[in-house]
């Protein structure tokens, strides 16, 4: 697991993502991240945080999605993705995310996965995707809806702007704005005490809330969108357009 590091504090699981410079998600590091949270289910752990460096995951590498449109294949990074965002999202203990510099697209999946997120005061976050010609693929229209309400990730899904970490407190996407330099710290010293807690209980109350979130038959519906994009010209000339660092000229085909 040499682009994710699993380490523990006491009752406490700590991943932390190490793909330098900005933790851009290739295959490889989705194995590692899905391999981390199984680690993180162990029963001696009873709470957990996933963090990044200077980024916490400026979301997918998208020269990996150029690669899928030069062999007409089809890609299975957001499958892969959604699988370990889903199994972040189902672990039986308390989980903080806990995000630094930026946190775009499948980062901020992966984020979305944690029951909690504490920012950086210069965090930033959003689902670009749009702009690729594309939409998210791991849960974004799916839990982002669920956090902030209909319109309000509406407006997020199709714009793909990004949001500080001011806008996303006040929205209720972070939990907790921090200083960079303490973010980290006190993800682990609340996971701390959220280790302390009654873990049984807490894991009951998570499994009973996630079985009325309802988002099971969205994340399906999503993924098959999102696969079917890949067969449009816009995606093709939007992946191409970010590689070359142009701008993209969509069609609307």
């Amino acid at each position: 697991m040499g682009l994710v590091q699993f380490s523990t504090d006491g009752n406490v699981g700590i991943i932390r993502l190490d793909r330098p410079p900005v933790n851009a998600l290739n295959g490889e590091l989705v194995s590692a991240i899905a391999e981390a949270v199984g680690e993180a289910g162990h029963p001696s752990l009873r709470a957990m945080v996933i963090t990044g460096g200077e980024h916490f995951a400026a979301g997918a590498d998208i020269k990996e999605f150029a690669a899928v449109f030069e062999r007409d294949g089809e890609d299975a990074l957001a499958a892969d993705l959604g699988l370990a965002v889903s199994r972040l999202e189902q672990l039986d203990k308390p989980t903080i995310a806990a995000v630094t510099g930026f946190a775009l697209g499948g980062g901020l999946e992966l984020a979305m996965g944690a029951d909690f997120r504490y920012l950086a005061e210069d965090a930033r976050v959003g689902q670009p995707e749009i702009k690729l010609g594309i939409i998210p693929g791991a849960g974004g229209t799916q839990r982002l809806t669920r956090l902030v309400g209909w319109q309000r990730a509406k407006e997020l899904v199709l714009s793909g702007r990004m949001v500080d970490a001011a806008e996303a407190l006040a929205i209720g996407l972070a939990d907790q704005v921090l200083p960079p330099a303490e973010v980290v710290e006190r993800a682990i010293a609340d996971a701390q005490e959220w280790a302390s807690g009654p873990t049984r209980a807490l894991a009951a109350a998570k499994r009973a809330m996630l079985a009325g979130f309802g988002v099971e038959d969205g994340l399906e519906a999503e993924l098959a969108e999102f696969k079917a994009l890949f067969g449009s010209d816009d995606a093709r000339e939007g992946v191409q357009a970010f590689v070359e660092k142009r701008d993209a000229g969509f069609t609307g085909t």
